[in-house]
């Protein structure tokens, strides 16, 4: 039965794993040939030994391809299935809508069937039971690998995490099954959570990107206590930058008051808050009420000053200004007589007393200025205004916060100006001021700032604006350039298209940005 190259042995093979349908057939065909004289072999067995493989093996997804609308649709819908713990498949061959591991792996995320362990996610009273695979789990994660096949493994069929929000175990769980990163500003602090507990790094790097990608002053307070917990210096120091440029829009967001005490203590001892020290005083005060709602205990002066503790000498009331300290800090009940006293007398005596609060002003942060001309002219071709506005694109390289724009003033003696500056991103109003500047005939560039510093995200371009109301001849801009380096920050400029008063790359008005990098 088997020739030299097994080739019988091989429709043999062939033949057994062939429908009885088939089998049937073909052994009647058998019957005829034999009667007739002809081939030994069957047909459907002839068939087959004379088809020709080729020495490569294909992979499942080779063979069958993998954009299958269809397909795809499905998989989605069984993960939407999941997601909802409705879960029950249908379709008894379900395996065969898939051409890739990926595919099965995903219907099986969050699903009843085979799930050989559970986890009771949550605390108590808001728990969810959610089922696993335990091969799967400890291909995805080495904590598991060690919960399920260590040498110290149990087998337990249901497993408490009480530390941990179901949504946040969902998202790392479907990165492990289905290889797919979802995350929302509500959940990725508990995800990223989840995924240094289980130690998931890769979704714990896609976590501190989106952080970093959605950082603002409203949430920078509470993102630096949590990049501390979590030991991500990167995401620490970019928290720092955003306090320090921003530090009156950050002190005063709702997301100061719920940062912890160690926290605290970091914010208002940091030298470089670029804010007024009655900010950071009101900023400490509303932490302190918060606190005290926290400790369920009354939030009177006493309690205040309590829960502050030394971190109330961190404030450097010596430093505000007189009508600040007077106004503010004096009557807010939180200091003591002796304490008022003594810093009123530091206000006024020659000989000063000796205080426990600092009495050296923070320094801030200092102003960049990418200039992006490199001459300016006058006289024979004075720039007007007339209500027009002029504008100008850029974009940086590196997240900056743009404080202001330096802008020319007279060229024929000194002249006070009327200026309405904005910023904007894909049309939209990012920050805007009207304020008034003087210019005392000189081709110097005179400062004009926002309220708050503008947050400046790389590789997008933004549109600088003003409006000016005063002298009609005033210096302008020559010799413009697309590319500026200021320190680690590149600058480059384009047209913009609402700028009806002539300003270009080439020449113009607007021929600084004040910044923060």
């Amino acid at each position: 039965m088997v020739d030299a190259k097994g080739r019988n042995m091989k429709c043999l093979t062939f033949f057994l794993m062939l429908p009885e349908s088939v089998k049937s057939k073909s052994s009647k065909s058998s019957k005829k040939a034999n009667a007739s004289g002809s081939s030994k072999l069957p047909p459907v067995c002839y068939e087959i030994i004379t088809l020709r493989s080729k020495k490569k093996k294909k992979m499942a997804a080779d063979i069958f391809p993998t954009k299958k609308p269809v397909a795809s649709a499905t998989v989605q819908h069984y993960q939407q299935q999941n997601l909802n713990n409705n879960n029950t498949i249908q379709n008894c061959n379900w395996q065969g809508l898939y051409s890739t591991i990926r595919e099965r792996n995903s219907v099986m995320f969050n699903n009843e069937l085979m799930a050989d362990v559970h986890f009771v996610v949550g605390q108590n009273g808001r728990t969810e039971r959610l089922p696993g695979h335990r091969y799967v789990l400890a291909v995805g994660s080495s904590v598991f690998h060690a919960m399920f096949y260590g040498e110290l493994a149990e087998n337990k069929d249901e497993i408490h995490i009480p530390d941990v929000e179901p949504a946040a175990f969902l998202a790392m769980l479907k990165y492990i099954y289905c290889d797919e990163i979802d995350l929302s500003a509500d959940t990725v602090l508990a995800t990223l959570y989840a995924a240094k507990k289980y130690i998931v790094p890769h979704l714990a790097r896609a976590c501190v990107t989106f952080l970093e990608t959605s950082l603002s002053a409203k949430n920078a307070c509470v993102l630096l206590s949590q990049s501390c917990l979590f030991e991500e210096p990167e995401l620490t120091q970019r928290c720092w930058e955003v306090i320090d440029a921003q530090a009156e829009l950050a002190l005063r967001s709702e997301g100061f008051c719920d940062i912890d005490a160690q926290t605290l203590e970091s914010i208002l001892q940091r030298e470089t808050l670029n804010t007024k020290e009655i900010v950071v005083f009101e900023a400490a005060l509303s932490w302190a009420d918060a606190e005290c709602q926290r400790q369920e205990i009354t939030s009177s002066t006493d309690n205040k000053r309590k829960v502050l503790g030394k971190a109330i000498y961190l404030i450097r009331i010596p430093t505000m200004a007189l009508d600040d300290f007077a106004n503010g800090a004096a009557q807010s009940g939180v200091l003591t007589l002796s304490e008022t006293n003594d810093i009123f007398l530091w206000y006024t005596a020659v000989k000063k007393p000796e205080l426990e609060f600092m009495s050296q002003p923070r320094k801030g942060l200092s102003p960049q200025r990418c200039h992006r001309f490199q001459s300016c002219a006058y006289r024979s071709n004075q720039w007007r205004y007339r209500g027009r506005c002029d504008s100008i694109q850029f974009a940086v390289d590196k997240r900056v916060f743009i404080a202001g724009f330096g802008l020319y003033g007279s060229s024929c003696g000194s002249a006070e100006y009327s200026a309405k500056i904005e910023l904007k991103r894909q049309g939209v109003l990012l920050g805007q001021n009207l304020s008034k500047y003087f210019s005392d005939g000189s081709s110097n560039t005179f400062p004009v700032w926002f309220e708050y510093p503008v947050q400046i995200e790389p590789d997008t371009f933004y549109t600088a604006s003003v409006v000016l109301d005063g002298n009609e001849l005033s210096y302008f801009g020559q010799e413009g350039m697309t590319e500026v380096q200021c320190g680690k920050v590149t600058f480059q400029f384009q047209c913009s298209s609402d700028s009806t008063n002539g300003t270009g790359v080439q020449g113009g008005q607007i021929p600084e940005l004040i910044f923060y990098a």
